[in-house]
């Protein structure tokens, strides 16, 4: 597998943040938002592929991949909104386009809705923006975080790897397993894991603020969904694109939550096509 690594850091609230830029300088700029729980490395084939023609930024969330995680982290998702909008006027940009997976949907929603942070163009991606969210472990993980945080590792890296294994329709492979992970394991890793999973459960009042803010956006929206989700279901999808004055969508069989992973040449396709549409 191709090394994946972020080469710069940017220091926000929430500590340090690992990001990089792909392609041209001066290009449209495009931002690549992941979600819960994993890394900018769900973006790094399709990151490589739009930079041919785009400036592409990509980033882990704080708390998340290779930025900082720590006891003390504001992980909510209006925490890592504000965090998000910061990094982009670090960045200095404008009016990028922005792609987003699972709940970096939400984050890349709330900075838009709630902060005013201005895009060109909004893809969201098997989004967490309606409830309900989350698999079964997902939700059994929130009512015994504190007893799941003290299991033994290897049985702790047994649960994980089943747990993100489900993400996908088609199956993962077993380096891409491992990559995704790899930093959920070991003492600091293992915390970081139940400390962010259990602050999305803690999020759905959030949602219910901002998702009024919806069908006020005045932007082109891409809804792209698994037909196959089993973690948000496709069904929300639906139901998002419904709310959204100026949304497509567009549903990709045989693929599941992890749809850049199950499905990236279509995905890419069709962020192709949307990115590309003259408005």
């Amino acid at each position: 597998m191709d090394e994946w690594t972020l080469a710069n850091t940017y220091e926000s609230p929430l500590g340090e943040l690992r990001w990089d830029r792909l392609g041209d300088p001066g290009g449209q700029p495009l931002v690549l938002l992941h979600g819960t729980p994993f890394s900018s490395f769900i973006w790094r084939d399709i990151a490589r592929a739009l930079s041919v023609h785009r400036s592409v930024y990509v980033f882990d969330m704080p708390g998340y991949g290779s930025s900082a995680m720590h006891d003390s982290q504001d992980l909510s998702l209006d925490a890592l909104a504000g965090a998000f909008a910061g990094l982009i006027e670090h960045w200095g940009l404008t009016r990028p386009d922005v792609v987003a997976h699972d709940s970096g949907g939400a984050v890349a929603l709330g900075a838009h809705v709630d902060r005013g942070v201005p895009y060109r163009r909004l893809a969201l991606v098997d989004a967490v923006s309606l409830p309900p969210w989350g698999s079964e472990f997902f939700a059994l993980v929130g009512e015994h975080a504190d007893i799941f945080r003290r299991l033994p590792g290897p049985l702790h890296r047994a649960m994980l790897r089943e747990y993100v294994g489900t993400a996908s329709s088609p199956g993962l492979r077993p380096d891409v397993l491992d990559a995704l992970t790899g930093p959920w394991l070991g003492e600091d890793g293992q915390a970081a894991f139940y400390r962010q999973l259990t602050q999305r459960r803690a999020d759905l009042a959030y949602i219910d603020r901002i998702r009024d803010g919806y069908p006020a956006m005045d932007l082109p929206v891409l809804v792209c969904w698994g037909a196959d989700d089993s973690w948000v279901p496709a069904e929300r999808g639906r139901e998002l694109a419904a709310l959204i004055t100026d949304a497509d969508l567009h549903i990709i069989r045989g693929a599941g939550h992890l749809l850049p992973e199950d499905r990236p040449a279509e995905l890419t396709a069709a962020l192709l096509t949307f990115l590309n549409t003259p408005t």
